[in-house]
């Protein structure tokens, strides 16, 4: 049984489609976890009103993760951001997963798509899936499947990482213990809409260059906001 957790804050305009896309399809979803860094708009009742249970954590996405897996019941954790949308096919791609023992000591993630028809918004996910093929460092975007052993075993989600850590997770796993569901998500272009789709990159580039590197963390997360 899966249990799905995704972290949030302020995330009213997108959470209630996020969650629709889990309840569409039949899988073997044990339960939804929604983990909430201190909103102040509606995310509880968007939450409450989709069967999703609340659970309220201090804000920074590496606790909220963490805790969402410490509170899940299920064997198998589906980590999603609160603006992903699940493709209809989510739940075939993650039973036929799940049901092969041999994926008990791996993790998966789908391929990267936008809400955004442009040519720039292709690019850029294309890039994204090309780095996560190549280099094995897909990022939250794209979700985390992974067994509650071996999620514990590699360490799980560390509280204190508040950016980047969606890259330090697959980082421990490594690129041989990852594989790519067949399937598409979709995730809000906003951020990059708003920054271009051509500086936002640059910037989330330069944020994992920096973060490879070990700078600290607080010039990583000034770059990135």
């Amino acid at each position: 049984m899966l249990s799905i957790v995704i972290p949030t804050l302020n995330a009213e305009a997108t959470l209630a489609a996020t969650l629709h896309a889990v309840h569409a399809a039949a899988p073997p979803v044990l339960e939804v976890l929604v983990v909430d860094g201190g909103s102040t708009d509606q995310t509880r009742r968007v939450a409450a009103d989709h069967g999703a249970v609340f659970v309220s954590s201090e804000p920074g996405r590496g606790r909220q993760l963490a805790m969402g897996a410490e509170r899940a019941a299920g064997p198998w954790l589906l980590f999603l951001h609160a603006d992903t949308v699940l493709p209809t096919e989510w739940a075939d791609a993650v039973s036929r997963f799940i049901t092969n023992d041999a994926n008990q000591g791996r993790a998966a993630y789908f391929r990267l798509s936008f809400d955004d028809a442009s040519g720039a918004a292709r690019r850029v996910a294309g890039l994204a899936n090309w780095r996560g093929e190549v280099w094995g460092l897909p990022y939250g975007d794209q979700g985390l499947l992974i067994h509650r052993d071996f999620y514990q075993e590699v360490g799980g989600f560390r509280a204190d990482q508040a950016l980047m850590e969606d890259v330090d997770i697959v980082r421990r796993i490594g690129p041989m213990r990852l594989k790519r569901l067949p399937y598409a998500v979709v995730t809000s272009g906003e951020r990059y809409r708003r920054d271009g789709w051509w500086l936002r990159p640059a910037r989330n580039l330069a944020c994992l260059t920096l973060y490879m590197l070990g700078a600290p963390k607080a010039w990583v997360e000034r770059l990135y906001r």
